[in-house]
């Protein structure tokens, strides 16, 4: 790791991880040990600011992560480089929301960078280069994930793959950031240029931006890490939400992959278990630098063990574990943690297509400032698209079947598309709605309104 470029925090923070694992340590998280939390301070509750005070957007910086490739959906560039509504990809709305901020505050705060990978790092800051050199006014706005051995699930040694090497390699999760800001150089630099608050968000979603009452909240709470959730529907069952640990009463966050199969149901429950996390995240600097100095420069974050095989495209290939750490589990790490709820607006990512296609439709609508918030008739609550993946998983053939542009989703309650099927103009589809094609000769779908229909050649 060292002949790598690793610095000591991340090699601190992944030795703490894999010595955890090998002594049995699985990070899952069983029902019985978690209760679910019942209520929450909410965004739209707390006094309405008009705008910001100027001392503390001096104290802020925003971090976006930035570190994904779009190869789930066929790319081999960073992910914020695909395009979401014309021809802005997630990298222009990022910078654009910054320099709205910028001009309505009137100052060249707050701070920004991203988190970048190796991956990632020289096709994103081109593109802003490119298109906005204003923001490299301060110098670097870049920092870089790091990386981690793979290791071979049979022996716990770091795998070897000759054929392709980088593949020995992989990211250890959004909860790297702490340790690479800590070995980067970046958090004692903030705090030197008298920086106090981070906002960290992924740059997939476009829904969050800096708002003038979460910061006032987060300065003035005096908590050291804030989290903001929104209500579970449907469509969330299977990412994480927040419970509270039964042992000690803290907020923990809790991953699909630290749920015992046994416990699905329960972690599916929406009623139960109300709260998912957007991954927008507020950290007091100056609080996390003490925890870091308190444990050696690492947050003892809980382990995610993915089981993979080395090379993703072979199933064959061998066998290795993935030690990751999520960015949202060190609300555990704080004495001083809270939650506040806030609306479906803070939360607009694509995973996929199927997402891709939504943010694309008019059930979102882009603001003033450049967000893409849901449409005000959509009473927060996105529609649910289903792709086949099959023909919609890559981008190609995902802009082959819908030449025209999206069909209208603005009353769609879920879209589900199986085959392939073609989308031309005028398409309009209200409540649940399915679109079959057993053939494998592309069938189009002609203008119309289908609702509450499973509709078919």
């Amino acid at each position: 790791m060292r002949a790598a470029g690793a610095t000591g925090p991340v090699i601190a923070a992944f030795t703490d991880s894999l010595s955890r694992f090998i002594g049995g340590e699985t990070g899952l998280l069983p029902e019985e040990s978690v209760g679910h939390v019942v209520e929450l301070p909410a965004l739209d509750d707390l006094p309405n600011r008009a705008g910001f005070e100027p001392s503390r957007i001096d104290q802020l910086v925003v971090i976006k992560l930035n570190g994904g490739l779009g190869t789930g959906m066929g790319l081999e560039q960073a992910k914020s480089l695909i395009k979401v509504r014309g021809d802005d990809t997630f990298l222009d709305f990022i910078a654009r929301q910054l320099l709205h901020l910028r001009k309505l505050t009137g100052r060249p705060r707050p701070a920004f960078f991203l988190m970048n990978s190796f991956s990632t790092q020289g096709d994103s800051l081109d593109y802003l280069r490119g298109r906005y050199p204003q923001l490299f006014d301060e110098g670097p706005i870049d920092f870089l994930q790091s990386k981690v051995p793979k290791l071979e699930a049979a022996s716990l040694k770091p795998v070897t793959w000759p054929r392709q090497p980088e593949l020995e390699w992989c990211p250890p999760g959004h909860g790297d950031i702490y340790p690479s800001m800590l070995g980067s150089g970046l958090l004692d630099d903030l705090l030197a240029r008298g920086v106090q608050y981070a906002f960290v968000s992924n740059s997939d979603n476009l829904g969050a931006t800096v708002d003038p009452c979460l910061l006032d909240y987060f300065a003035d709470s005096g908590l050291s890490f804030l989290m903001e959730v929104a209500q579970r529907t449907a469509a969330d069952r299977k990412g994480g939400h927040l419970a509270r640990r039964r042992a000690d009463g803290r907020l923990v966050l809790r991953e699909s992959a630290q749920c015992p199969s046994a416990d699905a149901a329960a972690f599916q429950d929406i009623t139960r278990h109300r709260y998912f996390n957007t991954n927008n995240l507020w950290v007091r600097l100056d609080h996390l630098k003490q925890e870091l100095q308190k444990k050696r420069g690492l947050l003892p974050l809980p382990l995610i063990a993915n089981q993979k095989t080395v090379d993703p495209r072979d199933a064959a290939s061998t066998k290795v574990v993935q030690l990751e750490t999520a960015m949202g589990a060190a609300i555990e790490c704080f004495e001083r943690a809270g939650a506040v709820l806030v609306p479906r607006s803070r939360f607009a990512p694509v995973k996929g297509t199927g997402d891709l296609l939504a943010v694309r439709s008019d059930a979102y609508e882009v603001t003033a400032d450049s967000r893409l918030l849901l449409a005000p008739k959509r009473g927060g609550v996105p529609p649910v698209v289903e792709l086949d993946a099959k023909h919609y998983k890559t981008i190609a053939d995902f802009e082959s079947l819908f030449p025209k542009g999206p069909p209208s989703l603005l009353e769609a309650d879920s879209v589900n598309v199986q085959g392939r099927v073609q989308f031309g103009p005028g398409v309009i589809c209200r409540g649940k709605v399915s679109f079959c094609n057993p053939s494998e000769e592309p069938w189009t779908v002609q203008a119309g309104v289908y609702e509450n229909i499973d509709v078919r050649p």
